[in-house]
């Protein structure tokens, strides 16, 4: 399918293995799984902070059925693997407020793209990312903002992610 044509399902429920598909609520674990080796990934004590009292995993469930209602303001895009999912990402849409840099306030945000180890090198980051930024485009955002890690760098400058023009600052209460 040519990612550049716009008609409303760009991303069926169901999907040849292989092809990107909207997550369900029966994906929950799946995607707590993925979420879960990203961080594996990450490393250090900022991703992997000493075990809380309540489980993230828990909270992370919890969010993910909520989200997966709100279909407006976000979009989690999936790959089948051979046994659960290959692949995941997450997009949300927050109303800002205007500037002249962004005039109806709407931002994008690409959160927790992950690859099962065994199934990268495929391609399915990059689907997955297309499928995210057309729908970015149908909801008229006017930036889209990721982090990204080292192995995901060079996809997300292929498809035009550029050095933020501000500095990226973190507080934590």
């Amino acid at each position: 399918m040519a990612h550049h044509e716009h008609h409303p399902h760009h991303e069926p429920d169901t999907a040849q293995a292989g092809e990107v598909r909207r997550a369900r609520q029966d994906d929950i674990a799946e995607l707590v799984r993925l979420r879960a080796l990203l961080f594996e990934t990450l490393g250090g004590e900022f991703f992997n902070p000493s075990p809380a009292d309540v489980d993230w995993r828990d909270a992370l469930a919890e969010v993910l059925a909520e989200k997966l209602a709100a279909t407006d303001t976000v979009r989690i895009l999936v790959v089948d693997g051979d046994d659960g999912l290959a692949a995941c990402g997450i997009g949300t849409v927050e109303r800002w407020f205007p500037g002249p840099h962004n005039r109806n306030g709407s931002v994008g945000h690409v959160i927790g793209v992950v690859t099962e180890p065994a199934h990268r090198r495929r391609g399915h980051s990059r689907a997955i990312m297309q499928g995210l930024l057309d729908w970015f485009r149908e909801r008229g955002v006017s930036r889209v903002d990721l982090y990204a890690s080292a192995d995901g760098e060079p996809l997300y400058r292929a498809l035009g992610f550029a050095d933020h023009p501000d500095p990226s600052l973190y507080w934590r209460p």
